[in-house]
């Protein structure tokens, strides 16, 4: 029987310890199951008891309860994940509430607990089941929303973030790309398009970084909650409004907003929630950008597969998608 079909006996005499200790009242947790999704972390689904009541909640830590941030590991330390939850929420972004943070006594390794939100996480459903017919033409405008209140957050608010603009994370997807020495001349040709035409600089704000289908949580009535924000950092805010719109995460349905809204009704909702105006071309720019970046992740997939690091069919069938980004590219480049 898997880790993740079964209740792992050490685990969850820890976690109901440090659940006892950082949720005062609870008596024990059960159905405790690991949870697919999410590469670099672990996710944990469970309940609690508290009060003759079931809470439900999520643990998310480090791979194996480590303490220790992972070496040239992209992701945001998971306490300062926790305190941009809590930002974030204060702002009016539907996210989980954090209920607590792992400490060292726990023997758990770094991580938190949240409330763990009903709703659904898988595009293709999303996208084509009758459940979200109604809501699908609202999605976009409410994603546009919510993005402006998540650039709205004060600078002064949050937690240490590194910044990442146009021209910089160009030269450093560039440097990945050359690691690899393997052609891909559209990729070239968008590394070279993207180098003629970078914005000019615009004054930073706080950045999602990986808003898109599959960290949006959305039930019949809309969007639950807006999840992983490990990659979150100080940036152009158009960044976000182009990745939502990388044919990628349309999954094959053709509205360019995740598959499931237009442009107009993303810029629309995102004004009228206090955005700064759109410039359409900019938020082009950041589609290609993203567009290709997605393609050189797909080649790291692969890369992690290739060297025997991970052999999960997983990560072979996503570096196979480089191929995809390809042909997007042409379509983006050409129109």
């Amino acid at each position: 029987m898997s880790e993740g079909s079964r209740e792992p006996t050490e685990l969850g005499a820890a976690l109901s310890a440090a659940v006892r200790r950082g949720m005062p009242g609870v008596s024990d947790v059960r159905s405790l199951r690991r949870v697919s999704g999410g590469a670099s972390q672990e996710t944990w689904s469970f309940d609690a008891s508290l009060a003759g009541a079931l809470v439900p909640l999520i643990l998310r830590r480090r791979p194996g309860g480590s303490a220790d941030q992972p070496p040239r590991s992209v992701a945001l330390p998971l306490e300062t994940e926790a305190e941009l939850l809590r930002l974030a929420g204060d702002a009016g972004v539907p996210v989980p509430e954090v209920r607590m943070l792992l400490e060292p006594a726990d023997g758990l390794g770094s991580g938190y607990v949240m409330e763990r939100l009903e709703g659904e996480t898988i595009a293709r459903r999303i996208l084509r089941d009758d459940v979200f017919a109604a809501v699908r033409p609202k999605l976009a405008r409410q994603c546009g929303e919510i993005l402006a209140r998540i650039h709205a957050i004060p600078s002064e608010r949050l937690p240490q973030l590194s910044t990442a603009d146009f021209a910089g994370q160009l030269a450093s997807y560039r440097a990945v790309f050359d690691g690899f020495a393997r052609p891909h001349p559209v990729f070239e040709l968008a590394f070279r398009w993207l180098a003629d035409h970078q914005p000019e600089p615009t004054p930073v704000a706080f950045v999602h970084g990986d808003f898109r289908n599959g960290n949006l949580l959305i039930d019949a009535d809309g969007v639950r909650g807006v999840l992983d924000w490990e990659i979150a950092h100080q940036g152009d805010p158009m960044e976000d409004l182009g990745w939502i719109c990388v044919n990628s995460w349309r999954f094959g349905a053709e509205p360019p907003v995740g598959g499931f809204g237009l442009r107009e009704d993303l810029f629309a909702g995102y004004e009228a929630a206090g955005g700064r105006r759109v410039d359409p071309e900019r938020v082009r720019l950041w589609e290609i950008f993203g567009t290709l970046k997605w393609g050189i992740m797909c080649m790291m997939q692969y890369s992690v597969f290739e060297r025997g690091v991970d052999r999960s069919v997983e990560r072979a069938a996503i570096g196979r998608r480089s191929s995809e980004t390809e042909i997007d590219l042409l379509n983006l480049l050409l129109r």
